[in-house]
């Protein structure tokens, strides 16, 4: 969870590409439609094949729910495969129960290929996966508007923190 009440907006947006997976409820692109509403974002949808020059933006995500406690792998394959060096990024994910590891392979990735990270957003998600079927689902709700606000705010404050030129 990131908070930074009353940021204000900046008048020259980065141009930022978030590469993402979100199935089962659309948590993740929820999510990801709030932050896009702040700025200048593609969403790209890593499991449609399309030609990707992550180069030509000032800022990359990574984004996914978290499946078997992780990033959903194709996430982790397209940073490994498409992630410049040196690319500032950034990191969103949502869950049902359990964080799990986060974002730590997309992290490892980025560190890997010298990319400084900007930040990191997380939110509950609403997960029927395996048995939580059984009881309904858990994390109803979720993202809700206090998450969509807050990944608002997050992604404020990373154009913020990408203009200064700094690193979280």
């Amino acid at each position: 969870m990131f908070e930074n009440e009353g940021t204000v907006a900046t008048e020259q947006w980065m141009k930022t590409a978030i590469c993402y997976y979100s199935r089962h409820h659309g948590n993740t692109l929820k999510v990801l439609e709030a932050m896009a509403e702040e700025g200048k974002v593609d969403l790209i949808d890593v499991t449609t094949r399309q030609l990707v020059r992550l180069e030509e933006y000032d800022c990359v995500g990574f984004a996914s729910g978290i499946y078997g406690f992780e990033f959903q792998k194709a996430v982790v394959e397209f940073a490994r495969q498409y992630l410049p060096q040196g690319k500032p990024v950034f990191f969103v994910y949502t869950y049902g129960g359990a964080k799990g590891t986060g974002a730590k392979a997309v992290a490892e990735i980025a560190q890997e290929k010298g990319c400084p990270v900007l930040g990191e957003f997380s939110c509950k998600g609403y997960d029927t996966f395996g048995p939580f079927k059984l009881v309904g689902g858990i994390a109803k709700g979720h993202p809700d508007t206090e998450d969509l606000k807050h990944a608002r705010q997050f992604y404020r404050a990373i154009q913020e923190t990408y203009q200064r030129g700094e690193s979280v």
